[in-house]
């Protein structure tokens, strides 16, 4: 089984969108069961929310189905856990490398950190529609990096 983790600021935008469509995509395929795929965030800021409106509307809008969510943060489990821990920006790969070395402190775990941009071969951030207010840019970015992961990982 692989097991892929999104990860963003708070588990409320773009790592639960990104979640809810590798999903379907994995759904498409018939291959539920050859995947285990959740999100957390780094921050602690929303522990416990809903995926936020906007974000749930895009998904509606692409047909993506999505269950009610729970914002958590990474755990100490979820960096032994996971095969792929897949980071939407900068910044919240430096908190998650921090978190990992506080927790863990095995190089090893560095491995299975990407960025989800860098999937779809492309050397930039998934810009958070928290601040930038455009969910459809997100969401086909989100949608272009995961079938690019999918490809490589799912064959």
């Amino acid at each position: 089984m692989k097991r892929i983790l999104f990860v963003c600021h708070g588990n409320i935008c773009r790592s639960p969108m990104a979640e809810y469509i590798m999903k379907q995509l994995v759904r498409e395929q018939g291959r539920e069961q050859e995947f285990l795929i959740d999100s957390c965030a780094v921050s602690t800021e929303e522990i416990g929310n809903d995926i936020y409106p906007p974000a749930k509307r895009i998904l509606k809008e692409k047909n993506i189905p999505f269950e009610k969510h729970k914002a958590r943060q990474i755990t100490r489990e979820d960096f032994a856990d996971f095969d792929y821990i897949v980071c939407m920006d900068e910044y919240n790969l430096r908190w998650l490398r921090n978190i990992a070395r506080s927790y863990v402190c095995q190089p090893q775990y560095e491995k299975k950190i990407s960025l989800m941009m860098q999937w779809a071969g492309e050397d930039r951030e998934v810009a958070d529609p928290w601040y930038t207010g455009n969910f459809e840019k997100t969401y086909n970015d989100l949608y272009r990096a995961c079938q690019a992961m999918l490809l490589e990982v799912g064959s």
